[in-house]
């Protein structure tokens, strides 16, 4: 009979935790919302500045690329945890 509580517990904790935890700003409407208006700005600033950017300014595309290519090597991804300390 204690086994039953306890996993009924367990059920009702793990829903406090979900109710604790607050949605992210990119995964809310308006967050969602900033990433396609940036996306479609991106789009057409790229598109009405085609022209300069593959015309001769390649040097500036691979320090752009290589900047991103940095950025995504230097973190080893996203999701990793950033916090250093040791929590004991």
């Amino acid at each position: 009979m204690d086994d039953h509580n306890q996993g009924r517990t367990n059920v009702e904790d793990h829903k406090k935790d979900d109710a604790n935890h607050t949605k992210s700003y990119w995964k809310s409407q308006t967050g969602i919302m900033v990433i396609v208006f940036l996306a479609i700005a991106a789009l057409l600033l790229g598109y009405e500045h085609r022209i300069h950017i593959f015309g001769g300014n390649m040097l500036l595309v691979v320090l752009l690329l290589g900047c991103i290519v940095m950025h995504l090597f230097m973190h080893g991804g996203h999701g990793g945890g950033h916090g250093g300390g040791d929590k004991s």
